[in-house]
């Protein structure tokens, strides 16, 4: 497994993409960034999103289970309905 401080992140790219100084002064200086708050508020609002996508998920599995259980259950009266 990798070094996790040899992983390069996509929010590094994007922050040396913006600013090679910043990314420089966080990544080898070890200067806090000045937005940590606004930062935090990024990490919440990504992980309420992460939670919502998980439930659409699993309401999705249960709608679909609940469909083939819907038609396997119609099969079934119409082949008790030719029956007689």
């Amino acid at each position: 497994m990798a070094d996790p401080s040899s992983i390069l992140r996509a929010s590094e790219i994007g922050q040396y993409a913006y600013c090679a100084r910043a990314w420089w002064l966080a990544q080898v200086k070890g200067y806090p960034s000045a937005n940590v708050a606004a930062m935090q508020r990024g990490t919440e609002g990504h992980r309420a999103h992460g939670r919502k996508v998980e439930a659409y998920h699993r309401w999705r599995r249960i709608a679909i289970g609940l469909i083939a259980l819907g038609g396997v259950l119609l099969l079934v009266g119409l082949l008790l309905g030719l029956g007689r």
